[in-house]
């Protein structure tokens, strides 16, 4: 394997103390530099043209990828109109960065050393209980806990810095099917209600059910878009109506940028006693 080959393997960017534990000599990898085929990133990477943008300033800034920037690297959902900054968490020997970056200053939850240029998921988790607001962190620590897998009992035994953290880790369920969900749910949570989610009713999952009878289907941008999801969607309403559940279905648009018209159906249906066995 030649030095270009094991680069693009490492997703075009890797530590050079790795470079020669695999073979190749420093008089190799300087003679790539100079030849044009690698470039150097500060003393200890090199990396190829190729090399993704966030992993590049990262080597850069001696940090790693972290909250909001590691979350889009990883697939978890994002929060609407959230920024595009780079977000690294760095130590006390941080290169300062130039370019415009949120910088993470914290000792670390799991130290993986020097050749890495991504934080840990718990690490990853904890700034983002301290960067976003409440509801959007949760959202965040539910997409990544169906994502990575992660045990919701697991995530509360870990050693949190802060009570923000903590709080979102309580908060977990591991239930949400979509940040859209977890959003929903946390915003109804100091109600006075029991709100339950995925419960399977009619042969489906239903998004949340509030009290007994009261069905939400929210239908977010990856979802219900087909004309067979949206047949089998009506097919499933029909069979709950006939069960006795009132169904109501908000989209993302709603329930993000139109929530006091949410909430305000919510509490009108509540009022009338939807959420209730009928008599």
């Amino acid at each position: 394997m030649d030095l270009i080959t094991w680069l693009s393997d490492r997703n075009g960017i890797g530590h050079r103390a790795d470079a020669r534990a695999a073979g190749f000599s420093p008089t190799h990898v300087r003679a790539a530099i100079r030849a044009g085929h690698v470039r150097r990133i500060r003393a200890s990477w090199i990396a190829l043209a190729s090399a993704p943008r966030e992993l590049v300033a990262a080597a850069a800034a001696t940090g790693r990828l972290t909250c909001l920037s590691l979350a889009r690297q990883r697939g978890w959902w994002i929060p609407d109109g959230a920024s595009a900054r780079l977000h690294l968490h760095v130590g006390t020997n941080a290169h300062r960065l130039t370019a415009d970056a949120v910088l993470h200053w914290a000792k670390p939850l799991v130290d993986r050393g020097n050749r890495v240029l991504e934080a840990s998921v718990e690490d990853a988790l904890a700034h983002h209980a301290q960067c976003l607001a409440y509801e959007d962190a949760v959202s965040v620590w539910e997409s990544a806990a169906k994502a990575e897998r992660l045990d919701p009992e697991s995530l509360r035994t870990v050693r949190w810095p802060d009570a923000a953290s903590r709080a979102c880790a309580n908060a977990v369920t591991g239930l949400s099917d979509s940040g859209l969900e977890t959003v929903f749910v946390v915003r109804l949570s100091t109600w006075g209600v029991p709100i339950r989610q995925q419960v399977r009713l009619a042969g489906h999952n239903v998004d949340v059910l509030i009290g007994t009878h009261l069905v939400v289907q929210l239908d977010g941008f990856a979802f219900h878009s087909s004309s067979a999801d949206r047949t089998r969607d009506v097919r499933h309403d029909a069979q709950l109506r006939l069960r006795g559940y009132t169904v109501l279905r908000f989209t993302y648009a709603q329930v993000i940028h139109d929530w006091a018209y949410v909430e305000a159906t919510i509490a009108a249906a509540i009022a009338r006693g939807l959420h209730l066995r009928p008599a």
